[in-house]
Order: C-alpha cells, then sequence, then structure tokens
C-alpha cells in the first residue's frame, strides 16, 4: 500500500535552525538539520556555510514539520513570516493547550484561545518567528 504524506515547509531568513528547535521543544520529537555546507556548492555562498539546508522535526506520533533557510540571493523572497498559511493543529489530547501555551511564549495572540461557536476551543497566534498557527482543542465526546 502506498502512503501519502502533506507537510508544512517553512521557510526562514537566518532563524530556521532556533525555529525548528522552538518547534521541537513544544511538539517533541525527533530533528534532524542539515547546512549548506554539508553539500559544497548547491545552496548560498560559501559565507552561508551554518544555514540551514533542510530541517525535519518528526514527532512520535506522526507530526513532520519542515524548515529551511534562504539564501541570501533570495533576501527579497517572503519567508514564514508574511502569512498566507496557517499551520494548524488540532485534536482532543492535553497537547493542544500545551502547545498553545507554549507557541504564544514571544508571539502574538491573534485569537484568543476560548471555547468557539462550534464547542471546540480554539485561537489563532503568530509565533516568535513570524509563523501563524491556528489550535483546536476539540470538544470531548
Amino acid at each position: 500500500m502506498m502512503t501519502i504524506r502533506l507537510n508544512p515547509y517553512l521557510n526562514f531568513h537566518g532563524t530556521a535552525r532556533e525555529a525548528l528547535e522552538f518547534y521541537q521543544s513544544v511538539l517533541g520529537g525527533s530533528l534532524n538539520i542539515m547546512n549548506y555546507d554539508s553539500i559544497p556548492g548547491v545552496m548560498g555562498d560559501a559565507d552561508e556555510g551554518d544555514k540551514v539546508m533542510h530541517g525535519q522535526l518528526d514527532t512520535e506520533d506522526g507530526l513532520t514539520l519542515m524548515a529551511a533557510d534562504l539564501p541570501a540571493s533570495l533576501a527579497d523572497s517572503p519567508d514564514a513570516s508574511l502569512g498566507g498559511v496557517s499551520i494548524t493543529l488540532s485534536g482532543t489530547d492535553k497537547r493542544i493547550r500545551d502547545a498553545w501555551d507554549a507557541l504564544t511564549e514571544g508571539g502574538t495572540i491573534v485569537e484568543p484561545f476560548a471555547e468557539a461557536p462550534w464547542g471546540d476551543t480554539f485561537g489563532m497566534l503568530v509565533d516568535r518567528f513570524g509563523a501563524r498557527w491556528m489550535l483546536s482543542l476539540e470538544k470531548a465526546e
């Protein structure tokens, strides 16, 4: 049987490592990071070797979040802070509320984490790296 996954991939301007390490502290899991200098000449200029070419966070419960730093040649390209897309985290587990509490540290609450008209506890925020999140703690049956 074939497997297919859809994963968020965030671009940053030099803060991908810090963001991924923060997301790991929030979500748990294992983090793998490959720098530009791991494959010389593929990404960025010689002085950008410590930037993240590809980072991937995989959690025990099947979540995957990927990120990278844009090279200086793409300095004008949009990054995760420019919006248009939100990372959504939903479920019935206490981890949703814990994630909300952690992600709001240094971030901006757009919509408070409160009971929504449909019964779930829902909130929206922009984390300290500029990534937009929507969290929904589903009402227990």
